[in-house]
């Protein structure tokens, strides 16, 4: 018996043990989930037809993982205009295998997984007992990693970017955030620096290694 699903805007056909990729729903590794908008199910003649939807159909699935797919560089250039725009996406999807495929209203073996509650706060017990409570020195919390630039920027006046060919005003702006400032920088990129800046900036492999290229003339 198969059956044909609709979720994140697309339609499936799935039978039991696929495994499908799909939009990212919620949930963790290990979860099941039910899928609920079914347009069709059966098999030969006694296929059910949804208007739009089947009566008491539902399928349930396990989320194997959730990962996300190949960066897709989207990059636009206005003639004459010395304007360059590049945008990187990665889209996020989940990995499924069907458990099973319910008709007639019939509940799933394995539910789907519970929100998770907020474990219990101590203060309670602490208004219960304040003298069992030693006071606590208040420290600074660290600043999150993911605010912290890639990169030291050097000391000295920086150099523009926008010289080198590929290289615009946003472009060089989100660079010189990132602590690239000079040709020098840009001319001694590792491979494994430009592999850094292509996983978490908005620019390809090749993009970077014929900046590094273009910097090391300038350099010389």
């Amino acid at each position: 018996m198969f059956a044909v699903v609709k979720t994140g805007g697309k339609q499936y056909r799935v039978v039991a043990e696929d495994t499908l990729k799909i939009e990212k729903v919620a949930g963790e590794v290990g979860d099941f989930i039910e899928l609920s908008e079914v347009l069709m199910v059966g098999e030969g003649a006694d296929a059910k037809i949804g208007a739009p939807l089947v009566d008491g159909a539902m399928v349930s699935a396990e989320i194997l993982s959730q990962s996300r797919a190949r960066k897709v560089i989207a990059f636009k250039k206005r003639r004459r205009q010395n304007s360059r725009r590049t945008i990187g996406h990665r889209q996020h999807h989940t990995l499924l295998r069907i458990a099973e495929i319910l008709t007639d209203g019939k509940k799933a073996s394995k539910k789907a997984a519970a929100p998770k509650k907020a474990a219990p706060k101590k203060e309670a017990a602490k208004e219960a007992d304040p003298k069992k409570e030693a006071p606590k020195k208040e420290t600074k919390a660290a600043a999150p990693a993911a605010d912290a630039p890639m990169f030291k920027a050097p000391a000295g006046e920086p150099d523009k970017l926008t010289d080198i060919k590929g290289i615009g005003p946003v472009a060089e702006k989100q660079l010189n955030e990132q602590g690239i400032t000079t040709f020098a920088q840009i001319a001694k990129l590792s491979d494994k620096d430009v592999a850094r800046i292509d996983e978490n900036m908005p620019f390809s492999a090749d993009q970077i290694s014929d900046w590094r290229d273009q910097a090391k003339e300038k350099t010389k």
